[in-house]
């Protein structure tokens, strides 16, 4: 079996850690929309549920102004574990939260959180420091303002974290399409992060059942008699250069 390089994704080194994506905290968020940024949240919590990923989420004062999680991620990843903490900023700085981590055994990190200069940044500048493989899901991230995220990534990266985007994070899961579960990967990209895909895939659908079973739509019954004729009349080539 071939070994994942170090810059790459191991989902059986990974762990996800979906971090205070808060119904409060998303009344910031501007530089991604709303229904994007849940999707994609929607769609890391998923994949992780499929691939057997452990998943860590927490929430800062969610009886607050920041507000509840989401319901979508422990609705869609049942086996997602909710460490509460005590006011600490930085999820990073919660003893539950590391001891979590540490026992699974696992070094490589993926991180999404609201709002991305604080609550995703924080914990990923915390965790490179501690020794972990950490990527950052950007997409799944929101923050009050573009300015902001650009100078979090700029942070981040040069302390040796690696941004990544929601639909990368799923393909290096996923791996291959030669697996049992390939189609529920799909799914879940075509519900959540690149519906279009959806399209493409019935295309190709239609495309196979008339290779097997023939048009659908009968095109003779609505060309007019005149062209039909036309159309099936033989062609003599060089006829008209013989005249």
């Amino acid at each position: 079996m071939t070994e994942t390089n170090k810059w790459m994704i191991d989902p059986k080194d990974a762990v996800m850690l979906l971090i205070d994506h808060q119904s409060g905290l998303f009344q910031l968020v501007r530089d991604i929309e709303l229904p994007v940024l849940r999707a994609n949240i929607t769609a890391l919590a998923k994949a992780a549920h499929l691939a057997g990923i452990p998943t860590f989420t927490t929430a800062s004062v969610p009886d607050g102004p920041n507000g509840p999680l989401i319901p979508e991620i422990h609705a869609c990843n049942p086996n997602a574990v909710y460490i509460p903490r005590t006011g600490q900023i930085n999820a990073w700085d919660n003893p539950a939260w590391i001891e979590a981590i540490k026992k699974t055994k696992r070094k490589t990190l993926l991180i999404a959180g609201t709002l991305t200069s604080v609550c995703m940044a924080f914990p990923a500048l915390s965790a490179v420091e501690a020794g972990y493989k950490v990527f950052t899901i950007v997409d799944a991230s929101g923050n009050w303002s573009r300015m902001a995220t650009d100078l979090t990534l700029a942070r981040v990266t040069q302390a040796g974290v690696m941004p990544i985007d929601t639909f990368a994070v799923m393909a290096e899961i996923m791996g291959t399409w030669n697996r049992a579960d390939a189609m529920d990967f799909a799914a879940i990209m075509t519900d959540h992060i690149i519906p279009p895909y959806r399209a493409l895939m019935e295309s190709y659908d239609k495309a196979q059942s008339v290779a097997h079973k023939g048009r659908e739509t009968k095109l003779d019954r609505m060309m007019p008699q005149a062209a039909i004729h036309k159309a099936n009349a033989p062609h003599k080539e060089g006829s008209a250069a013989k005249h």
